[in-house]
């Protein structure tokens, strides 16, 4: 509710109003209590009155009782006791407030998604569960993607693009460092778990503008996101780093605005233990430093939580605005976090801080606000005012008909992916596998063309080997003809020689038979002559050698000598 423009909250026990200046909301502030004490009446009330201001307001709901919200309040006795406290008989009215239902599961609101990019490796680190050496090498990653205009939108982009790494470690390391592909397999491994759990649906597009959650109504008001948390908050992890990223997309995107006269946004973390639980101290000096600065941004941050101590020392001491509702010291350990948290407000000396914040009943609170100046109020012992709004959850048809109701809902009820890393890679794989299909193409095709060739080789050769045995079965028939002619011409030669020959023969046995005749004709002749020369000369030796025996002798020897003449010549003659 709002109280001389100042967001009205308190009014302490003897009735004076308690309230938030509205330059001081970007001061931020701590809404601390036991389980169920009231500090989901306060954030309603608080999230209400910066709403009527125009301020607008984001909400984790954590219980699911947040929604409520949406529509007025229902009047109930509890009610009429509380609005009869605070004097508000006249004034106070049930209403409801413009609010945005989200849900980072797109189950009980309008789809809330941010990119791998947007979120970076440091918060998706925590999500993770990873160590430093891991989170070193996905920061690694990450640059890598930054070198090569890479954009991460969701789960697959970054698994593909731990593949690309992993496979191409050796050729990175110069210039990135040795990679080392068991810490790629474990941030593999944390991712797919990651998707098991739902928190892939977070991850993607259309990516959440935060500046669709700066707006305001026609009348003025400021819009109220509220987040469905319920069971958002079973992964505390995903829970306190969506927080996480939620205000670093303020703190980059949201320009210096110095001192406004009132915040351009609220926020209320509600678990805010859960920020801190199990992060590095490279992360809690980030968030340090956001919550830090981020009020020159014109943002005020509310941090929900059990106990003070909840919150680090460096946060804790940046809150102005505190409201501590009852803390319950059962223990050494209780007592301490009472007295710290007593501690942790300017004394009030009517009382004591300390025994107050043990003794708080529901709705009770021990409150201090800054002032004016800047400086914290001493500490006031009050009742939170009631909410306009209801207490408590919505049907579904409520919810229903709230989604689809939203001018957002278009917007971002759809999710699309983009060309992206995996995209990318998908197509490099398809032109690798392309290339390959090809390069074995050209394999096969020059494996073909190498059987060809050595096919048209081997016919070559066999045709080579068959005119050879052609060449040498005609050069053996023509040796064979030539042999054959020179045998018949050597027959021929032989016959014609034998025929000269034998004619030669011939006529030599012509000649000589002609001689032999001549001879025989000479010798014929011869014998003629010398028989009657030899005849008669042996005729007359013999007649005269027988002429002694008287004429028989005579005649005796005659004959005797001309026969022994003629046998004479004959025997000469056959030599």
């Amino acid at each position: 509710m709002i109280k001389d423009n100042k967001v009205w909250i308190a009014n302490t026990t003897d009735g004076q109003p308690l309230s938030i200046f509205p330059k001081m909301a970007n001061r931020h502030g701590l809404v601390a209590g036991a389980t169920g004490t009231g500090k989901t009446v306060t954030l309603k009330v608080m999230a209400e009155s910066f709403s009527d201001i125009g301020v607008p307001v984001f909400l984790a709901d954590v219980k699911g009782d947040l929604a409520g919200t949406m529509t007025a309040g229902t009047d109930t006795e509890d009610m009429q006791k509380r609005i009869k406290r605070f004097g508000l008989a006249e004034t106070f009215a049930y209403k409801g407030y413009p609010v945005t239902l989200w849900d980072l599961f797109g189950q009980k609101g309008i789809p809330l998604r941010t990119t791998i990019s947007e979120i970076g490796p440091l918060l998706l680190s925590r999500v993770l569960r990873l160590n430093d050496l891991q989170s070193d090498i996905l920061t690694i990653v990450f640059k890598i993607a930054d070198d090569n205009d890479l954009l991460l939108v969701d789960t697959k982009d970054l698994k593909a693009m731990l593949h690309y790494v992993e496979e191409n470690s050796e050729e990175l390391a110069p210039q990135y460092g040795k990679i080392r592909g068991a810490s790629i397999g474990a941030i593999t491994r944390a991712l797919v778990g990651l998707e098991l759990d739902g928190g892939d649906i977070f991850f993607g597009e259309t990516a959440l503008n935060i500046g669709d959650w700066l707006t305001t109504t026609y009348d003025g008001k400021g819009a109220i996101n509220i987040l469905d948390s319920e069971s958002l908050i079973n992964n505390g992890r995903l829970y306190s780093t969506f927080l996480l990223w939620l205000m670093s997309e303020l703190f980059e995107r949201l320009p210096e605005v110095g001192d406004l006269d009132k915040p351009k946004m609220v926020f209320f973390f509600d678990e805010a233990h859960l920020l801190f639980d199990d992060a590095s101290k490279e992360l809690l000096d980030k968030i340090e430093q956001v919550v830090k600065l981020i009020r020159s941004k014109g943002v005020g941050i509310y941090f929900c939580t059990q106990n003070p101590r909840d919150i680090p020392e460096g946060v804790l001491s940046q809150l102005g605005n505190k409201v501590q509702h009852a803390l319950r010291a059962y223990t050494p350990a209780d007592q301490k976090r009472v007295k710290a948290a007593a501690e942790s407000f300017r004394a009030n000396p009517d009382f004591d801080t300390e025994e107050a914040i043990s003794n708080l009943g529901t709705g009770e609170a021990i409150v201090s606000f800054l002032q004016e100046d800047g400086i914290p109020a001493i500490a006031q012992r009050a009742f939170i005012l009631p909410p306009q709004s209801r207490m408590g959850p919505i049907s579904d048809e409520e919810r229903s008909q709230a989604i689809s109701g939203s001018l957002l809902y278009s917007k971002y009820a759809q999710a699309h992916d983009p060309d992206s890393a995996y995209e990318f890679f998908l197509r490099m794989g398809a032109e690798e596998e392309e290339a390959a299909r090809a390069a074995e193409e050209e394999k096969l095709r020059e494996a073909e063309e190498e059987k060809r060739r050595k096919e048209e080789e081997k016919e070559e050769a066999r045709k080579a080997r068959e005119e050879e045995r052609e060449a040498a079965r005609k050069a053996r028939e023509e040796e064979r003809e030539a042999q054959r002619l020179a045998r018949e011409e050597e027959k021929r030669k032989k016959a014609e020689e034998a025929r000269i020959q034998k004619e030669y023969e011939r006529q030599q046995k012509a000649e000589e038979r002609e001689r032999e005749k001549e001879a025989k004709k000479k010798k014929k002749a011869i014998k003629s002559v010398g028989s009657s020369v030899v005849g008669t000369v042996g005729r007359e030796v013999g007649k005269t050698v027988g002429g002694t025996f008287g004429s028989f002798g005579k005649k005796l020897g005659g004959n005797l000598g001309a026969s022994l003449g003629r046998g004479i010549l004959d025997t000469l003659f056959k030599g």
